[in-house]
């Protein structure tokens, strides 16, 4: 498997040409050069198109190694098909698609997504009911989901027990995954995305379905999880500007399946590009480091 630094074939070339760890690209969605070692994601003239329809076009997106970024958009709006692409499970219909250095159509993906982790309702829903908290977390080091007769090493479950201790919920590894709570399932399924130590996070609307204290809650400790200089990159999916957990570094706005704006998020998340994002007038309001909406009038 390969390395943070390995790079498909296109990215470098024979006969003397500068080695990929010297290449350097144009990082659109940034307007400046980066090495592409630092790049986790990079989309170039990416589309998807499923029939007649047309789920993303034309996007140009790059993230690097220390970033975290938010996808923000209504039902509809391309930000599942944009993680899918990112976490390996589709391809381009167009375009290009780098993520950790190597190119889905050129690499084999079954090697890729341990160095990736996922956090979405349609893995969390592929959970055994009966499954204990700690095997929930644990198995993903082994690339499963439910235990079968696996026997795991005491380096594994002690790292499962140290990231449900960290995300608040190690007092439930003995308990099965249905009788938990929504909040206390999301954070586990977080907690299994991390347990393989990834180079890419992907959290696809974490907060979804959270009462008030639950998303604030998970919020909180995403917000931790994001200042950590040792977290990996991040990538959230959301509808909503007041589930953007502080820390968070910038922001990808679409809208049927274009990208409205993106960049550093005090730059991207205003009342002109909200409004244009939601096709509503919206007013925009930060608390601190958490940012509110409403409706104007």
């Amino acid at each position: 498997m390969g390395g943070r630094g390995d790079l498909p074939d296109t990215c470098g070339g024979p006969d003397g040409d500068e080695p990929p760890a010297r290449r350097r690209v144009a990082a659109v969605s940034h307007g400046w050069e980066v090495d592409v070692d630092d790049l986790v994601i990079r989309m170039d003239g990416v589309g998807v198109r499923r029939g007649k329809t047309t789920l993303v076009a034309d996007v140009n997106w790059s993230v690097e190694l220390d970033e975290r970024w938010v996808v923000l958009g209504p039902n509809g709006a391309g930000k599942t098909t944009l993680l899918k692409m990112a976490s390996t499970e589709m391809h381009p219909s167009e375009g290009s698609v780098d993520v950790l250095g190597e190119r889905l159509g050129k690499t084999n993906v079954f090697d890729l997504r341990p160095r990736i982790g996922l956090c979405s309702a349609a893995l969390a829903a592929r959970i055994p009911g009966d499954e204990l908290v700690r095997d929930v977390v644990v198995s993903a080091g082994y690339s499963v989901l439910g235990r079968w007769h696996e026997e795991y090493e005491a380096m594994d479950t002690d790292r499962a027990a140290e990231l449900l201790d960290m995300l608040g919920v190690a007092h439930l590894a003995e308990r099965e995954y249905a009788t938990l709570s929504e909040g206390e399932r999301k954070r586990t399924t977080i907690a299994r995305a991390l347990m393989t130590d990834p180079e890419l996070l992907l959290l696809d609307e974490p907060a979804a379905g959270l009462d008030l204290g639950g998303r604030e809650d998970l919020v909180a400790r995403l917000s931790a999880l994001a200042m950590d200089p040792d977290a990996p990159a991040s990538v959230l999916v959301t509808h909503h500007v007041e589930e953007i957990p502080p820390g968070f570094t910038h922001g990808l706005l679409l809208r049927e399946g274009n990208i409205v704006a993106q960049g550093l998020l005090d730059d991207v998340l205003t009342e002109d590009n909200l409004s244009k994002t939601f096709d509503q007038d919206l007013e925009l309001q930060r608390s601190g480091a958490r940012y509110f909406a409403r409706r104007r009038g």
